[in-house]
């Protein structure tokens, strides 16, 4: 399973990323970027040349808008780089996150093309945060929450192939309006999130990875680090810990002195 974005139906309302806050538990507000308690965001991007908006009009002529959060890539460079396997593409097309697991190394943030993984450095036990797809929704019959939120059908849920023909089709159905690529249909071997546009991606800031799977790449490049790394991230997050557990503690006795 996998979503389609729609560049030219985003208006910018940012019910996306509100619906996403307020399952997760998150608190309410805009983002920026991705984080730890912020799974996704509405980027503006502002246009070279004004274009008129296929909801907005003239209105929106001089900007696009668009949901960014995890590809959920076919391959994911963040699983093949995570040493024991805290995260897995499911069979369902999300990408999963066992907090169980983690040690802590922190190699999927260094091997996402995307740069999606946040890490909680504010808390005391840290973990690896990131979009799940609403992997819990989609085992009770439900879609994501984002794309259930999405007022202007923007966001379309469901089997990959269908997403692509799908893109396919609108590319084809408007020809005039549409820039004749799917942004994730081949990028980093594949992603179960697929965008259209009517602005060529390069000039939204989308980043350019190659077509190819990515876990060859990481493991020809982790295979020459030794494994005094793992065990230098583990210590330096436990490390963390302790430190912060300290001031804690101090602040705690001196609003009880």
């Amino acid at each position: 399973m996998g979503v389609l974005i729609d560049v030219a139906r985003c208006v910018g309302c940012r019910a996306c990323e509100g619906a996403c806050k307020a399952y997760h538990g998150f608190p309410e507000g805009e983002s920026s970027d991705l984080g730890p308690r912020a799974w996704t965001y509405v980027k503006f991007a502002a246009l070279r040349e004004p274009k008129s908006h296929l909801n907005l009009g003239d209105d929106g002529a001089s900007q696009r808008s668009f949901k960014v959060q995890c590809m959920h890539c076919a391959e994911p460079a963040c699983a093949s780089a995570c040493p024991v396997a805290a995260l897995r593409k499911t069979p369902a097309g999300p990408v999963t996150y066992d907090a169980g697991r983690c040690l802590g190394c922190r190699y999927c943030m260094v091997a996402c093309p995307f740069q999606v993984p946040r890490f909680e450095w504010g808390k005391a036990l840290p973990e690896i945060r990131k979009c799940n797809m609403c992997a819990e929704r989609q085992a009770a019959g439900k879609v994501p929450a984002c794309v259930e939120a999405c007022p202007m059908e923007a966001l379309q849920f469901g089997p990959r192939d269908s997403l692509l023909a799908e893109a396919a089709r609108r590319i084809a159905g408007d020809r005039s309006r549409y820039v004749p690529a799917i942004y994730g249909a081949e990028e980093a071997g594949g992603t179960s999130i697929l965008y259209v546009s009517d602005v060529p991606f390069e000039e939204l800031g989308f980043p350019v990875v190659v077509r190819e799977p990515l876990p060859a790449y990481t493991w020809r490049a982790l295979g020459k680090i030794p494994w005094l790394v793992v065990a230098l991230g583990a210590t330096l997050t436990a490390v963390e810990v302790v430190v912060r557990r300290r001031m804690e503690m101090q602040r705690e006795d001196g609003e009880r002195s």
